[in-house]
């Protein structure tokens, strides 16, 4: 049985670590998208061509979208988050561990919190078919994205928990 759950367990970090990696190489192509529409854009708006992009504004707010929401995993996997120091130094070891444990398990309740709202919102602009504004493509994904990628933070605030003082990637 220990053998089991200690290949369960590397079976678990192995898949949460990849797609994690996976999701940070997601938001940089998110982000590689924004940076290539916006000067294409720019470029092409320029006199002799004056030939806009039709969407630009939609495809850049989809690429914010998805760069921003890939990226919690990771951010949260490699400690990227800002930490009251002064406060948390003023506990003693064990107070230390009290409070990061208590801090974690209310981080992992508002994430689900986050995760379940967004694919109810998903939900809701299905139904309504929201679309974007000029290139009309449907956006009820965006929401179930970010949804995602929130129960993927749980997941990831689950290995701290359980391994405290340990990164899961390093960055």
């Amino acid at each position: 049985m220990d053998k089991f759950l200690f290949r369960l367990r590397t079976i678990y970090v192995f898949s949460l670590k990849h797609l994690t990696l996976g999701l940070v190489v997601v938001s940089g192509l998110g982000v590689l998208t924004m940076t290539a529409v916006t000067c294409l854009d720019i470029i092409l708006r320029m006199k002799p061509l004056n030939r806009p992009i039709t969407g630009a504004y939609d495809i850049v707010q989809i690429a914010g979208c998805i760069s921003l929401a890939a990226a919690l995993p990771y951010t949260t996997a490699v400690k990227g988050h800002v930490a009251i120091e002064f406060f948390f130094q003023k506990f003693n070891r064990r107070g230390r561990i009290i409070v990061d444990s208590f801090m974690r398990l209310m981080a992992m309740a508002l994430f689900y919190l986050m995760g379940h709202h967004c694919i109810i919102y998903g939900n809701s602009m299905l139904k309504a078919k929201q679309v974007t504004q000029t290139l009309q493509l449907p956006i009820f994904w965006l929401p179930w994205l970010i949804g995602g990628c929130c129960f993927v933070v749980i997941l990831v605030i689950a290995y701290n928990l359980v391994n405290p003082g340990r990164e899961m990637i390093k960055p």
